[in-house]
């Protein structure tokens, strides 16, 4: 992960947010998009789907077995992914 302009460590947000974007082609690939709307203090992140994810019957899954699983696991402070409108 990158360092923060000031050298800090990168926020809980950014490090997701890193997360989101090398998933994000893959998810595209199939004519859909995500957006990381926020991450809560609680580490609940919040994704909202774009384009073909919406109304998909498989977002669902995507959702829980593909973005969640991999958040958890380089981000360890995340403990849910919901999906927002």
């Amino acid at each position: 992960m990158a360092p923060t302009p000031n050298n800090q460590a990168p926020t809980v947000k950014q490090r997701v947010a890193e997360v989101v974007d090398l998933i994000r082609p893959a998810v595209q690939s199939d004519g859909g998009d995500l957006e990381l709307v926020d991450v809560t203090d609680e580490g609940v992140v919040k994704i909202r789907f774009h384009g073909a994810c919406v109304g998909c019957p498989s977002s669902t899954m995507t959702l829980q077995m593909g973005i969640e699983r991999n958040l958890v696991e380089h981000v360890p402070e995340v403990t849910a992914v919901v999906a927002v409108q």
